[in-house]
């Protein structure tokens, strides 16, 4: 079974994406784009400076005393409320709409409300009371893949291009020198929240009971009872594979492949490289900077994939080819 689990994180991986990739067109046409100017260079800055932020300010409150649990709490409503955007946006794709009585009153009910709700007020049930691996896991793949929608469909590819370099950058920072992402990954994991993607060597892995990640850290790798991915080094690299396929053209066709898709799959094949890369560093046992890897993958891939799709230098940087 130890195996399956160098399998399973990737499968989460490239199921969010894929994720991501069915809901952007939606979404967009939904108007859920955080930003009114997709390609502006400075659209990513909201959230460059909260990815900067939060994990500083999880740090200071989880020292006080009750702070962890207090931040947990936040957290799971946090959590709760975008379950329930995301969940209300995702099922409002589908039709229909249920006519309540008097019927003459046209009191009409949307079953995306009451899907929405009963969803995500049943994640938000199972992680306060039970948060066991596949409940966190489930939680994340399911607001990773809405969150790759949203962030692609709201930076164009210089936006994009721009909050994968500096957040590789960050990222190898808070992991090797500053080493307070190593810290936040240990809180997170005593707060068992969909922050990090859990894969174990047993289905029957009991996650709550399971030793602290710091106690994990100290055994070799082999020895390890499960494996653990931050959400954003799935979501940060997704956004480019969604970028590309929402702002980049669809033709030329490639054995009847739309151009913008090919690209797409071309950056999620280019972080996959990255990703192979990361697990071999991960093999060494030592806490290791996902999105220098993963981000730098999916550049790759989206530089060759231009090149070879669209015969171009300008990578589409200005908007256009």
């Amino acid at each position: 079974m130890r195996s399956a689990r160098w399998l399973g994180l990737p499968a989460l991986y490239v199921g969010a994406q894929l994720v991501g990739l069915a809901l952007a067109e939606p979404f967009r046409s939904e108007g859920l784009a955080t930003t009114s100017n997709p390609q502006s260079p400075t659209a990513p800055l909201f959230i460059l400076v909260v990815i900067v932020l939060a994990p500083l300010a999880i740090l200071l409150f989880a020292r006080r005393k009750g702070g962890l649990a207090a931040i947990r709490q936040v957290i799971l409503i946090g959590i709760a409320a975008s379950l329930y955007l995301t969940l209300f946006a995702t099922f409002s794709l589908a039709p229909g709409t249920v006519l309540l009585r008097p019927w003459s009153a046209e009191i009409v009910l949307a079953p995306a409300l009451t899907y929405a709700a009963i969803a995500s007020a049943g994640i938000y049930l199972a992680l306060l009371m039970e948060p066991q691996w596949y409940v966190v896991d489930l939680a994340g793949f399911v607001a990773g893949g809405a969150l790759i929608a949203i962030l692609g469909i709201s930076f164009g590819i210089l936006p994009a291009l721009l909050l994968l370099g500096v957040l590789m950058v960050y990222d190898a920072i808070a992991v090797y020198r500053t080493k307070h992402m190593v810290s936040l990954a240990d809180a997170v994991t005593d707060m068992k929240l969909p922050i990090l993607m859990v894969m174990p060597d047993s289905p029957s892995f009991d996650y709550p009971s399971a030793a602290p990640l710091r106690e994990q850290r100290a055994r070799p790798v082999e020895e390890r009872s499960a494996l653990f991915m931050g959400l954003g080094d799935v979501v940060i690299p997704g956004t480019l594979v969604v970028s590309a396929f929402v702002w980049l053209p669809s033709s030329p066709h490639v054995l009847g492949v739309a151009g913008d898709l090919l690209v797409a799959l071309s950056v999620l094949a280019g972080s996959l490289v990255g990703y192979a890369a990361l697990m071999r560093r991960v093999a060494t046992g030592n806490p290791q900077a996902g999105l220098p890897f993963l981000n730098g993958g999916a550049i790759a891939g989206y530089v060759v994939g231009f090149l070879l799709v669209f015969h171009s230098l300008g990578l589409g940087l200005s908007g256009g080819l």
